[in-house]
């Protein structure tokens, strides 16, 4: 159990037999009456959003996540990732891969958080390399301070990168900031 002063993104709590992922929370104190705490909590299996408001010093029951290695398979219906060390499959849906889904390649090794047997998220290296497919010509004399254009690459993401990159390049990008790092 957990009280709301514990309460932090990404914790999974147990209410009502489902598990719920902690999108947000705020903790809110009214010019009267006691503080309380509102959360957006995402149902893990049905992915539906509730915003809940507890009072604080309220507890409730945490579950414990679990950060295992993963092999990126395939995208069908779902995004479908392998566990190095059992070789279980686990599927994820879109909206729960969220943003990492432009900087997916398969067959790439990520960290899945797992709780109770159900994938939850995933969590990609803090850089990743992928190829240019796409990017326009750059010309000398084309800049007026610094100079950029975008990019394209191999999953389908747009980066801004610097005038000397070439399509066919390898790039290292940040993937907490969505940026161009160096050439590979």
């Amino acid at each position: 159990m957990v009280s709301t002063s514990d309460f932090r993104n990404g914790m999974v709590l147990r209410m009502e037999g489902q598990l719920y992922w902690m999108a947000e929370f705020e903790h809110f104190k009214p010019g009267k009456g006691a503080a309380v705490v509102r959360t957006k909590l995402k149902n893990v299996k049905t992915g539906a959003v509730i915003d809940k408001t507890y009072r604080s010093g309220d507890k409730v029951e945490d579950v414990r996540l679990e950060r295992r290695k993963m092999q990126y398979l395939y995208k069908g219906d779902f995004f479908t990732f392998m566990d190095n060390e059992n070789y279980e499959q686990y599927e994820l849906a879109e909206d729960t891969v969220g943003d990492a889904v432009k900087y997916l390649k398969e067959n790439e090794v990520v960290d899945v958080l797992v709780a109770e047997g159900s994938a939850m998220a995933i969590e990609l290296p803090i850089f990743v390399e992928l190829l240019v497919k796409d990017t326009d010509p750059g010309v000398r004399g084309d800049t007026a301070s610094g100079g950029s254009k975008p990019a394209r690459l191999e999953t389908g993401a747009s980066v801004q990168v610097p005038l000397f990159v070439e399509k066919g390049e390898t790039l290292k990008i940040d993937t907490r900031t969505d940026t161009y790092v160096e050439r590979v």
